[in-house]
């Protein structure tokens, strides 16, 4: 039996290749720029639009979305050829330009900058077990003598 179909067999969410099974799923976590309370009712829907498409264009699938007035929380399974900060750095920049687009009275949260988000983000890996687990897991391991 092969690593894939051992791997396929186990979750169909898991990413394989020639010589490399993956499962790597990114929580994002993005702030409006000052913190405004910017986002109402119609905004996150467009936005979650447009952030889906930027993971279609990146090959990675975004899994779960949702926000508040002044932040946005991702899902996203990344494909290991993705730098996070480079689909993130799309992610803003598309949803940031198509919402100005589509709701021109956001232009007065932009203020100087003409930017809706934030510079920063948070980006952390999630899945799997939890860190103590993997930890105890590898600390059990035989080493060769």
């Amino acid at each position: 039996m092969t690593l894939r179909s051992e791997v396929t067999n186990v979750d169909a969410n898991i990413r394989t290749g020639r010589h490399r099974a993956l499962r790597t799923h990114v929580h994002l976590a993005s702030l409006t720029k000052y913190r405004h309370l910017v986002l109402a009712d119609r905004h996150p829907t467009r936005c979650e639009k447009a952030m889906r498409a930027v993971c279609e264009d990146f090959e990675a699938e975004l899994v779960e979305f949702n926000g508040e007035n002044n932040h946005v929380h991702l899902l996203v399974n990344v494909p290991p050829k993705v730098a996070v900060s480079k689909l993130v750095n799309s992610l803003k920049g598309v949803s940031s330009r198509r919402l100005r687009q589509e709701f021109p009275d956001l232009v007065r949260h932009y203020w100087r900058a003409q930017r809706l988000w934030s510079g920063s983000y948070f980006a952390g890996s999630v899945g799997g077990a939890p860190l103590s687990i993997v930890k105890q897991y590898i600390e059990q391991q035989s080493r060769p003598l």
